[in-house]
């Protein structure tokens, strides 16, 4: 659900792009970033972010998902590293220690995708995702390029395959990990 949060953070500030990567050994910890190139946001702005009483919202007076995800990250021994610069985008990195007790379980990542492309259909997704030495990429620019005219994300057939090419890779990644 964060991850997701993250992602439509970005869809509201305007991305045509939205990267995600996620690594679940990274020197320690595991980490997921949101890449996005929407319209960004000032220093000020990324330091007010992580207040939970603070929204760029009107309807609501709170904002909790980047605050969320701060407590989170800092209660599993990792912290939330935030870039952005005004008109070309924000990145934010959330680094939890891999073995620490309180680190929240990945959730459902292929659920993620097929939610964001069906949601957003218009806009270009990616996905890396890292156990090891191991990983794999999802692109839907690739999916776009080679489909032609029926890369329809609003096509049920088309976003339950989103989701079951992600579920599989992560499976087989998984597998070859284990064994």
């Amino acid at each position: 659900m964060n991850i997701l949060d993250l992602a439509q953070n970005g869809i509201k500030a305007g991305a045509k792009l939205i990267g995600l990567e996620v690594n679940e050994d990274e020197a320690g910890y595991f980490v997921f970033r949101v890449r996005d190139d929407g319209c960004g946001m000032t220093p000020d702005m990324v330091q007010k972010i992580r207040d939970p009483f603070f929204t760029t919202r009107t309807t609501r007076k709170v904002g909790m998902g980047v605050s969320l995800v701060d407590m989170l990250t800092t209660q599993s021994g990792g912290h939330l590293d935030i870039t952005s610069v005004p008109g070309r985008g924000t990145l934010m990195e959330a680094y939890f220690a891999k073995d620490n007790i309180d680190r929240p379980p990945l959730g459902d990542l292929p659920a993620t995708m097929k939610v964001l492309v069906a949601g957003a259909p218009d806009l270009d997704f990616t996905l890396s995702y890292k156990h090891g030495a191991t990983g794999f990429t999802f692109d839907t620019r690739e999916l776009r390029k080679e489909l032609g005219n029926l890369a329809d994300f609003t096509s049920p057939a088309l976003y339950e395959w989103v989701e079951d090419f992600v579920r599989t890779n992560i499976q087989v990644i998984h597998e070859k990990w284990e064994g």
